[in-house]
């Protein structure tokens, strides 16, 4: 076997997936996670649009983790994501078939034409369209080269004996191709290697099918890694796609031994073949039969466990017990009230101080993180952080709508809608910078940053004080209550000295040697994310006093 024209020929192909993958997504852009969004209402419809999108996006593992991802955001429920998780598996089988047609002679004009696009076009569009083209011409190539470096495997008497072992014992083929799919991360990387194996005549079709059948085991670490510190329905999510995997690998094992499948897949093209006089099974080349054989195990497999969605939902939340952190959404946003622009823009106030709550939350949750570096804390923090950016979309796209169906020459309503999308805006900063705080707790975590007694003291006590504002101007923006705005913003002076002054305590405190040196930059990160939230609740305050001054980024 030629080592360097293997895995040089497997570098390349698996580089032309990723830049197709990579450029087919960045052309859908966010339509891809909208139509996630909206076409999961029921199994079924979910097990379509998880085709589609895996089909338009060319990557079953980008499908389940934005699933997952959508998931943990509180976007999509944990039966949602199921139907997805089940289509992706049959959009994927696109690559193998795009692997059975022989284009490697047309490579190298297919990534003249990727080179260009991408190089030489001014337009973004076009660029992302090349890298796909691109992408889509190094797979073949890679394919050739990885392909001549087979060929001495046929005269391999140790690669024929193992061959030989895996068409004896399944499990054992079953076992090889979801190590191989777990260590490249890449299940059309596995489909492709086998496709070109039994191409060369290194391996048999029969050989083929156990591999073929561990690749969709191999192809569940993916999700698996990404429901990692994620919500519990997250985490449930990618264990539904291994649990799927595996099930479906366990169904198809005694049908392929006792000689059921086959025929099945066979029939799958000679049937259709001979009602519209086309392609018969005999008459397919190797690589097309075993993307015949991957398309049928998938969406057939699919058909057998739609029906079992809620059965596996109740399992895994049996597995993976926990209460699941509860994403709000949205009560007032009502859109029938559109028209009536001061009960919509009334609406949208109470929407807004339902975000300011959560943002105290998320706030006291990094905090408490902070001091406590326990990681369910932290779980909840970025739970709540996603919340407040999907309602600051949400609740600015609401009033946006009012005040464009409604124009008005009334001060007072115009007023109103410039001081709730402000205050989204500030409120949805506090996230992220609260979020900010969680980060540098992590780091703290991984790289056993100790803080002295005296500075973690000063912490608590700034954090207090930061929370006592953003607590204060939510209720400044609720009542209206001018008097109490002014507390708002003298305590904001309080915070600036506070983090003057401990800035100073810090550095004596280096100088003195009672604090580790490592641990300067992350404590300055962190003062520095607390008076940035105390500016935002100064920001509230003042925008109920109908000033303009704009406060911290």
């Amino acid at each position: 076997m030629d080592l360097f024209a293997f895995f040089g020929g497997l570098a390349l192909f698996l580089y032309g997936i990723k830049s197709m993958s990579d450029g087919l997504q960045s052309v859908a852009g966010d339509k891809m996670r909208i139509l996630l969004e909206k076409g999961t209402k029921t199994p079924l419809r979910g097990a379509v649009t998880g085709a589609l999108v895996t089909a338009l996006i060319q990557s079953s593992s980008g499908t389940t983790v934005l699933a997952i991802g959508l998931v943990n955001a509180g976007l999509m429920t944990l039966r949602q994501s199921i139907g997805v998780i089940m289509g992706a598996n049959i959009g994927t089988t696109i690559t193998a078939y795009l692997i059975g047609f022989n284009l490697k002679e047309y490579a190298l004009p297919i990534i003249a034409i990727g080179v260009f696009m991408q190089f030489f076009i001014k337009s973004n569009k076009v660029n992302y369209i090349g890298k796909s083209v691109l992408g889509f011409g190094l797979l073949f190539y890679g394919m050739d080269i990885m392909g001549d470096g087979m060929k001495p495997l046929r005269d391999s008497a140790f690669f024929i004996d193992m061959m030989v072992r895996v068409e004896d014992n399944i499990f054992l083929g079953v076992i090889v191709g979801a190590f191989f799919t777990a260590v490249v991360q890449s299940s059309s990387a596995t489909i492709g290697v086998l496709q070109e194996l039994a191409n060369q005549g290194v391996i048999t079709y029969y050989q083929a099918v156990p591999i073929l059948f561990g690749e969709n085991i191999g192809t569940t670490i993916t999700a698996l890694l990404a429901g990692l510190g994620a919500s519990v329905a997250a985490r449930r999510a990618s264990l539904i796609h291994f649990m799927f995997n595996v099930l479906g690998t366990l169904i198809f094992i005694p049908l392929f031994l006792i000689g059921v499948f086959l025929p099945v897949v066979q029939l799958s093209i000679n049937l259709p073949g001979a009602v519209f006089d086309g392609i018969l099974w005999d008459n397919l080349n190797v690589r097309m039969q075993i993307a015949q054989t991957h398309g049928v195990f998938n969406f057939t497999n699919t058909l057998i466990q739609l029906p079992l969605v809620g059965f596996m939902a109740i399992v895994v939340s049996k597995i993976i017990p926990g209460e699941e952190q509860e994403f709000y959404k949205p009560k007032y946003l009502e859109p029938r009230l559109l028209g009536n622009l001061p009960v919509a823009l009334s609406n949208a106030k109470h929407e807004t101080e339902k975000m300011g709550e959560i943002a105290v939350k998320c706030f006291g949750y990094s905090t408490e993180y902070l001091f406590t570096k326990q990681t369910q804390i932290a779980t909840k923090a970025k739970n709540a952080e996603d919340s407040l950016d999907s309602l600051e979309g949400q609740i600015t796209q609401y009033v946006l709508k009012a005040t464009t169906q409604n124009p008005t020459k009334d001060v007072e309503l115009s007023n109103k809608s410039y001081k709730i999308l402000q205050i989204v805006g500030d409120l949805e900063r506090i996230g992220d910078h609260s979020n900010n705080i969680v980060e540098a707790t992590d780091y703290i975590i991984n790289y056993n940053i100790d803080f002295s007694e005296s500075a973690l003291a000063e912490l608590k006590e700034m954090a207090e004080q930061v929370n006592d504002s953003i607590v204060k101007s939510l209720q400044v923006f609720s009542t209206g209550d001018k008097k109490l705005a002014y507390e708002v913003i003298e305590n904001d002076d309080i915070i600036d000295d506070m983090e003057k002054n401990l800035r100073k305590s810090h550095i004596l405190r280096l100088n003195q040697g009672l604090c580790n040196g490592s641990a300067n930059a992350i404590y300055l990160d962190i003062l520095s994310n607390l008076e940035r939230i105390g500016d935002h609740s100064v920001n509230i305050a003042e925008y109920t006093l109908e000033s303009k001054r704009g406060l911290g980024e």
